[in-house]
Parts: structure tokens; sequence; C-alpha cells
């Protein structure tokens, strides 16, 4: 059997049909029609058949697309992640679809909502973004603004899609249109993927309203029913694999796209809207930035790492601390590593607090433990998530002079930080 071959046979007194994606000595794997992988050891398979050999792939014919007057154009960016990918049941693989008429083939419905136009940047995983991808997309969306599209969709994988559009944010200082940043939980060879209505919903927003920034469209809960607008500095990815794994912490979703009625509900009322002001991006971020997450059984070693480092985001613990006091013999390692913080503030680096409670905000004032890290030098990060607070340092730090940057902080600079914390019945 070769690769490709659509095969039958018999498997735990059940027929079992599909494509072949490999055939080794003692197993199989099988693409069946519903698009999951079934795995079938060949001693447990019986009466096994091909009913089709595999043919060579040939490359698509598309038609071509003409451009609609009375239509927005929309132009997507792809970064990788699923929304560009289709399955060959043939072989069993995910095929990537870059160019319009492709994601049209995949999308038709996009047809009715805009004129589709698509560039490719680069097809990774979003775990290997670097600070120079930013500076890469947002001098993409500068020339695309400035050829004269009504709105960009920037098509990423999900696990730095928030820090992503977080950053983005900042770079994209002047934007008249809106830039949504769209990913999938579930791949697109999988019936349950959310890849199209993502896509979809995001395309209805940029059509319908005059919203004008950074956003993400995400699925609003578990089933295909409508998506959210999510603001770009206020959100978090919360669970491995649900479609509605993305948050809005300590603030509220943009606006609410109903999927099957194409219905746009605003969430938010002072939200930026179009205008004709000339884009301004500063895409220079600085490089020497880390984050630090506080646990349990910390070495002075820890925070000394970062000496001479531009800026640090501490991730404390509650309302913004780290280890330090020395309650018992225990824990006497802990009298070095408030020294061990004063040292990295020394050496020139930017230290901010903030707290690995996803809700809520630091107030280092409450305890002495709080006031010690004051003291220091440590400044309070309010209630940014420690992502943004990392890419916004990184940002004002590449940008501004380092005296700036420490008042500039705590300014509310894209909605990042929230003026007061709400007390919620419900918070997630």
């Amino acid at each position: 059997m070769n690769e490709g071959d659509l095969i039958q046979l018999l498997y735990n007194d059940k027929i079992v049909e599909g494509f072949v994606v490999k055939d080794s000595k003692d197993s199989l794997v099988l693409k069946l029609k519903n698009g999951y992988n079934i795995g079938i050891e060949k001693k447990n398979a019986k009466n096994i058949k091909i009913i089709s050999k595999s043919t060579k792939s040939e490359k698509p014919k598309f038609k071509e697309q003409k451009h609609n007057n009375n239509l927005k154009t929309i132009m997507i960016l792809h970064c990788g992640g699923t929304i560009a990918s289709k399955v060959d049941y043939r072989t069993g693989g995910v095929v990537s679809r870059f160019n319009p008429e492709e994601i049209l083939d995949m999308f038709p419905e996009l047809n009715k909502i805009a004129n589709i136009e698509s560039e490719f940047i680069a097809n990774m995983w979003s775990d290997d973004l670097r600070f120079e991808h930013f500076s890469l997309i947002a001098k993409s969306v500068e020339k695309q603004i400035k050829k004269g599209v009504d709105g960009i969709i920037i098509g990423m994988g999900t696990d730095n899609l928030a820090v992503a559009s977080a950053a983005m944010s900042f770079i994209l200082e002047k934007i008249p249109i809106p830039v949504i940043f769209v990913g999938a939980q579930r791949s697109s060879d999988r019936g349950s993927s959310d890849a199209g209505m993502n896509l979809l919903c995001a395309a209805e927003f940029i059509a319908k309203t005059d919203f004008a920034g950074v956003a993400l469209c995400m699925h609003s809960s578990s089933s295909d029913n409508s998506c959210f607008i999510l603001p770009a500095c206020k959100t978090a990815k919360l669970h491995s694999s649900r479609r509605d794994a993305f948050k809005v912490v300590n603030d509220t979703a943009i606006a609410k796209v109903n999927y099957k009625s194409n219905q746009i509900e605003f969430i938010k009322k002072d939200y930026t809207k179009r205008n004709n002001e000339k884009v301004v991006i500063k895409p220079k971020l600085e490089n020497k930035i880390g984050l630090l997450k506080i646990h349990i059984n910390m070495s002075p070693e820890q925070f000394k790492f970062f000496k001479n480092y531009k800026g640090l985001i501490i991730e404390g613990t509650g309302l913004g601390h780290t280890p330090g006091h020395v309650p018992n013999p225990e824990a006497a390692i802990n009298k070095k590593i408030f020294p061990a913080i004063k040292e990295v503030i020394d050496s020139g680096c930017i230290v901010v607090m903030t707290t690995q409670c996803l809700f809520g905000r630091v107030n280092m004032n409450v305890y002495d433990k709080g006031r010690d890290l004051i003291n220091l030098g440590v400044i309070p990060g309010e209630d940014m998530l420690a992502n943004t607070a990392f890419v916004k340092l990184a940002w004002l730090l590449g940008n501004y002079k380092k005296d700036e940057v420490k008042y500039m902080l705590n300014d509310n600079l894209r909605g990042e930080i929230s003026e007061r914390t709400k007390y919620e019945e419900e918070f997630i």
C-alpha cells in the first residue's frame, strides 16, 4: 500500500475506510473521511482491500476573482496557524493555501463579504516568534494601509496570538483601520475546526463596522454561534484546546459577531473609530528584556541572572510580592534575594511588578513586603498582564529614553491598564 491509497478493512468487527497516511511494519495510520486519524495494529486488521490507488496531486485550478466595487477590501497576512490550511485527503496531510483564489475556494462565503487579497509573511509556529517578526508584520501593515485596504486580518498560531496582538498595538502607534488577529484552536483536518468561523466573523466585523485599531477574533463559546472581538492588550489564552480559550481579563470584549445572523453587537461604546490619520509605526523593541515567574524555593541567582538587562517583568504572587523575608532558619537564603533584586536595578535594569493572578491588580502598599520592594526601586505594574507588560516595556525601551520609560510605564497607552478593577460576581 502507498501513501494516499483509499483502503477498506475490518477492525474490531467494524468496517473502517480511510486514506493511508502511514504504512509501517506493524501498523497503519488512516485518515478517516470525518477528518480524524486512526492508528490500527495490522495484526488486528482483516480483509484489507484497496478501493482506489493514490494519484499524483496536481496543482488545483481556481476561478479568477473579480474585484467588486461595492465591497470593502481586506488583506490577509499569513504568519502561520491554520486559517489558510486545507486537508488533502489523498495523503491525509494539511496543505497550506495562501493565494486569494485558494482562500476563497476554502471559504466561498468571503466572496459576499469583501474583496480578498493576501500576502505571505511566514509559515511558522507562534512559539518561534521574535521581536524581528513583529517589525516585518508592522511594515507590511503600513504598506497595505498606504495601498488603501479597508482592513487587515493577521493569521497566526494561537499560543502567542494574544501577546502578538499586544505587541502590535504598541508598534502601530496610529492606525486608521482595523487590524484583527485570527487563529484556530482546532486544525482544519477536524470536523470541529474553528478556523473558518473565526476568519468569517473577523471579515464581517471589518466590513460592517467603523472600528479602528488592533484586536483579536475568536470563538465566544465552545459552540459555533458567535465570536468575540477581543481587546489586544487585555486578552489571554486560558485553555490549551477549547475553541473559546481566549478570554478578556480585567476588561470587556469590544463586540460580538453572530455567526449565523451576521449581526454585530458592540459591547464597548468608547472604541476608536476609523479616521484619516496617517499611519505611524514604531517597530523597534529592546531585546534585553526578561520575564521571571515567582515560585517557592527561589534562589538569589535566579534574580541576578538579569543584571545588565535593560528591563525585567516580575510575575509576582498575589498583590505583587517575591520571597525576601526570613521568618525562620529554613528560609535563611531568602535574606539574599532583596539584595539580588537591588543589584539588578542598580545595573540599570528597569524592574516592573505584575501578578501571576490573572484577574485583579498589584497593590504593593498593602503589606510591608510590597513596600520593601518599592523601596528597592521595583515599579508596580497596575493590572497589566505579564506578557502585555513584557512587550510594552520592550517597546518603550526601544523608542524612548530610560527616564521617560519609567513615567510612561503607568500611562494607559493602548488600553493595557484599567482605571480601576470592578468587582465581578463571576470573573471568568
